[in-house]
């Protein structure tokens, strides 16, 4: 148990009459990468939605003293009515500009505008730009950076990429290692066999744990 950051006992999710997770056990331990797969209904987003805590579940769950999660879901939508920039989003989350520049160029953004690869320059314009005119891959770079403000050891993606174009999927994935040897465990959810072959230490398929 000593390197093991989060642990699952029989774990057991049921809605109304159906059981979606059953007698589910793992130990995940520090600094891998767990990809969850599965076919739909299996329970991968459940199983991340149990482990945060807002999901009713029978068993135990239990987290390393020292855990702080991050999670992102599966898809953010903003309003093109929303007029929130980017900045005033993240400052929801922390109110502290250097750490938010950080943060994002942890998940890739560039500071200097001749550096740059995204689509609105330098990180001072980026943070002004409405989160609704980002690209489908800056938008899901800055929902991790502000999944990573409240500097979490476990990270819970689920299905990060999607409706990201395949260049921004490459880019977003391409981000794991930097993360895992900040000392960051990572669970990300995924139907992508290439993706998980190429980036996940170890592969739960959900399909084992079903009814």
């Amino acid at each position: 148990m000593k390197n093991t950051i989060l642990s699952v006992k029989n774990l057991e999710v049921i809605f109304g009459e159906h059981k979606i997770i059953n007698k589910f056990s793992f130990d995940f331990k520090k600094d891998k990468i767990y990809a969850i797969t599965g076919a739909n209904g299996t329970g991968k987003t459940v199983l991340l939605r149990s482990i945060i805590g807002v999901c009713p579940y029978k068993g135990k769950i239990e987290l390393a003293g020292d855990v702080k999660i991050g999670y992102l879901p599966q898809k953010f939508q903003v309003s093109r009515d929303i007029p929130i920039t980017v900045l005033d989003l993240l400052n929801l989350k922390k109110k502290n500009k250097d750490a938010i520049k950080e943060k994002l160029i942890l998940v890739g953004f560039k500071e200097e505008k001749e550096k740059c690869c995204h689509l609105h320059g330098h990180l001072e314009t980026l943070l002004k730009t409405k989160v609704s005119d980002l690209s489908g891959g800056e938008l899901q770079r800055v929902m991790l950076a502000n999944a990573l403000l409240d500097n979490p050891n476990l990270l819970l993606l689920d299905e990060p990429t999607v409706g990201v174009d395949l260049e921004g999927e490459k880019s977003f994935y391409a981000l794991f290692k930097s993360l895992k040897e900040k000392g960051i465990t990572i669970i990300f959810v995924s139907h992508d066999r290439d993706v998980i072959q190429k980036y996940a230490d170890v592969v739960i398929n959900m399909e084992n744990y079903g009814k």
